[in-house]
């Protein structure tokens, strides 16, 4: 039997044809995403610079105390 390719699943016939990873501007569900990833990029360009031997926190904390 040949399954008809206009029979979606309950999830996509719920879909309302906005792409989730459009960049849109304002309160939004895809604000999550977008903020979600930046923040991701931002954790790991830390990671990479500290691993590099440029320490923020190395540099700023003796500074704090």
């Amino acid at each position: 039997m040949e399954k008809n390719t206009l029979d979606l699943p309950p999830v996509a016939k719920a879909y309302n044809n906005v792409d989730r990873n459009a960049f849109i501007f304002g309160w939004n569900p895809q604000a999550e995403l977008w903020n979600g990833r930046l923040a991701a990029i931002g954790f790991m360009a830390y990671l990479v610079w500290d691993i590099a031997g440029v320490s923020f926190l190395r540099d700023v904390l003796p500074i704090i105390k």
